[in-house]
C-alpha cells in the first residue's frame, strides 16, 4: 500500500480517477498510459488490485510514484475495489476505468473543463466508443440524452461507464458507495441513484473506450446482466417518490421487455421514441464552441455574450 500526495493546481479542479484490477496485466499498461499520459495536473489516480498473480503487481510498481495511492489485497470484486478506492478520494469530480479500457486522448481536460466552467452540470457523459481488443476505435455511437422518467420507462439503459464522471457532492448525497453485493450492473443501480438528484448532461466529446475482449465479464453474461438490470429497475419504481403513472408505465414497460420476440422489438420501438420526443425535461447537450464550454443549441450557444 503506497500513497502519494498529488501537486495541487488552482486552474483544474481535482479529479480522482479509479482502476480495479485483478490478474490484469495484458492491458493494465495501456490503461494506465491512457490515464497518466493525459497529462492532467490535478489528477488523483488510484488503483485497487484483487490480489493478482499475473504479473499486475509489477506493472503498479512501476507507475507508483505517479499514483495517488495502490493497495492489493483479495475483495469481493469490482465494485468493492471501487468502494475502497474512492474512501481514499479527496477529488472534487470522480470516475473510474476498468483495467481493460481506455480514455481517449484530452479526456480528462474535457471533463475537468466542463464542470470547471458549467457548475450547474453535476454529472456527464461523453459519445460512447467501442474498442477492439488491441485498443483501435472502431465504434462511434450517437450522443444520447437522459432523463430520469425515459430511463426508468427503457430509453437506452446504456450509460457508458468509461465515459461518466460526476461531482463529488452528488456522490455523497447519492449514499457514497457503490453496491458491491453484486458481479454486475453496480454501475445502473448507481446510475438510477444519481438520476434522483440530478440531471445527466450528454458532451459532445469523446471521453472514455470500451474495450471488447473474450474475458469481458459483461460481454459473457448480457442476459444475466439484463434481468438484474430489470430487477433493479423494479425496485426503483417501488420507491417512495416516484408517480404513480410513471410506475404504473414502467410496470408496463418491464412487463413487454420480458416477453420472448416483441420485447427486444418493443423495447428498440419505444426506445426511440423515448428519444427523439422533445421535452423540457431533456438536459441541454454540452460542447465546445472552441473557446469554452457552452450548453444548448449551437444557435443559442453563438448567441451568447
Amino acid at each position: 500500500m503506497v500513497a502519494n500526495t498529488p501537486t495541487p493546481s488552482a486552474d483544474w479542479p481535482r479529479i480522482t480517477l479509479v482502476t480495479p484490477v485483478l490478474n490484469g496485466a495484458r492491458h493494465l499498461e495501456a490503461a494506465m498510459a491512457s490515464v497518466l499520459g493525459q497529462g492532467y495536473p490535478n489528477l488523483e489516480y488510484i488503483i485497487v488490485d484483487g490480489g493478482s498473480g499475473d504479473g499486475t503487481l509489477d506493472l503498479i510498481r512501476r507507475q507508483e510514484r505517479n499514483l495517488a495511492w495502490w493497495l492489493s489485497e483479495p475483495d469481493r470484486g469490482m465494485y468493492h475495489a471501487l468502494n475502497k478506492g474512492f474512501a481514499r478520494s479527496s477529488g472534487e469530480i470522480m470516475g473510474w476505468l476498468s483495467s481493460t479500457d481506455l480514455l481517449h486522448p484530452g479526456a480528462l481536460f474535457v471533463v475537468g473543463g466542463v464542470f470547471r466552467e458549467l457548475r450547474e452540470v453535476e454529472w456527464l457523459t461523453g459519445i460512447p466508443t467501442a474498442l477492439t481488443e488491441e485498443g483501435m476505435t472502431v465504434g462511434v455511437g450517437p450522443l444520447r440524452r437522459w432523463t430520469r422518467s425515459r430511463f426508468l420507462l427503457g430509453a437506452n439503459r446504456y450509460v457508458q461507464q468509461e465515459s461518466t464522471f460526476w461531482r463529488g457532492s452528488l456522490w455523497h448525497r447519492a449514499g457514497g458507495r457503490m453496491d458491491d453485493s453484486r458481479r454486475m450492473a453496480s454501475d445502473f443501480e448507481l446510475w438510477l441513484r444519481f438520476f434522483r438528484h440530478a440531471r445527466l448532461h450528454p458532451v459532445r466529446a469523446l471521453v472514455g473506450g470500451f474495450r471488447h475482449h473474450p474475458d469481458s465479464l459483461w460481454l459473457q453474461n448480457q442476459a444475466e446482466c439484463g434481468r438484474i438490470c430489470d430487477e433493479i429497475l423494479s425496485r426503483e419504481l417501488d420507491r417512495e417518490g416516484t408517480g404513480a403513472l410513471l410506475r404504473s408505465l414502467g410496470r408496463m414497460a418491464l412487463r413487454f421487455h420480458l416477453r420472448p420476440g416483441l420485447g427486444s422489438v418493443g423495447e428498440r420501438i419505444v426506445g426511440r421514441l423515448l428519444h427523439v420526443l422533445p421535452g423540457p425535461d431533456r438536459p441541454p447537450v454540452v460542447w465546445h464552441d472552441g473557446t469554452r464550454w457552452v450548453m444548448g443549441s449551437r444557435r443559442r450557444a453563438l448567441a451568447r455574450p
